[in-house]
């Protein structure tokens, strides 16, 4: 239990407005797309799916061990995900109606925080099975593990971007954790942040511009973002909570997130910060939101 806990915490100026998350009203473009989040309300993790709208949350997931950290895959068919079943965290992947459940990493180290490629070939990951940990890509069937970073840190929460030429980490190789990007391969890592409080948790935005991602400069983890190229840094959320693991929804116009604002829920809020809204709403612990990265138009 210790050393879930310790994985949960490593990933877990705009005012609180509340209403729907788009700017206009409307309803959004992600109708019909699934969440997959992360809940303890059956007594420990499981993984869920919902509908962007936080209706029909459905148990995809179901044993006595902690399952976390979902990852859709880009066309919304497989979820990847960390299972603590064998004892050790390794990396799983089901069908997106959690049948199929198949370990890929099945290696005696702790294996975490898988993300898909955009083209769904690969899973970029995170293990200590060097010693230290690194950050790590896979075929999608388990095979061709490649280690991509190599240094006595910490390195983890990989993200492609969305042409899958680059992945955001983070890293705490400079003394504090901070958001870096490197090419696919591995080469030309470099720091984004640059900051002295713990900067983490990165997320590309559907068209590559953006980096969503968790910072403790203003006290506790709030969400900010950044222009891909780690300019214009900007401060999306400002509570007295913890906010936590951003992603972007498919259009690009939210971000999806956890927040400990009441017991811990999955919140959605527009872009710029505006319209943060509660999509779980429950006394128990939900986070990792995780959407397709292919976008499902409404009917």
């Amino acid at each position: 239990m210790q050393k879930l806990c310790a994985l949960l915490a490593a990933v877990v100026a705009a005012p609180l407005l509340q209403g729907d998350s788009r700017r206009d009203g409307s309803a959004s473009d992600d109708e019909g797309t699934k969440i997959a989040f992360v809940s303890n309300r059956d007594g420990d993790y499981e993984i869920y799916v919902m509908n962007a709208d936080g209706s029909e949350q459905t148990n995809l997931t179901n044993n006595v061990v902690s399952d976390f950290a979902p990852a859709f895959s880009p066309d919304g068919s497989k979820i990847a995900f960390t299972s603590s079943r064998d004892v050790n965290n390794e990396i799983y992947v089901m069908n997106a109606d959690g049948s199929g459940q198949t370990n890929l990493s099945n290696n005696p180290a702790s294996d975490a925080s898988p993300a898909f490629s955009p083209d769904g070939s690969k899973i970029a990951f995170r293990s200590d099975r060097d010693g230290n940990t690194e950050i790590y890509v896979m075929n999608v069937d388990g095979t061709g593990v490649t280690r991509l970073t190599n240094n006595t840190a910490n390195d983890g929460s990989p993200a492609f971007s969305p042409d899958g030429m680059k992945i955001a980490f983070s890293t705490d190789r400079d003394g504090n954790s901070e958001v870096y990007v490197m090419n696919a391969d591995g080469t030309g890592q470099t720091n984004l942040t640059n900051d002295s409080t713990s900067d983490g948790e990165p997320a590309f935005s559907p068209d590559g511009s953006k980096i969503a991602f968790t910072s403790r400069r203003l006290g506790d983890r709030e969400i900010f973002i950044m222009n891909a190229d780690g300019t214009g840094q900007t401060n999306l959320t400002n509570d007295e909570s913890e906010d936590s693991a951003p992603v972007f929804s498919p259009d690009g116009l939210k971000i999806v997130f956890g927040s400990s604002r009441r017991g811990f829920d999955i919140y959605v809020m527009n872009v710029d910060g505006r319209g943060q809204t509660n999509l779980t709403h429950g006394d128990f612990w939900d986070s990792f939101p995780s959407f397709p990265l292919l976008q499902k138009k409404k009917k």
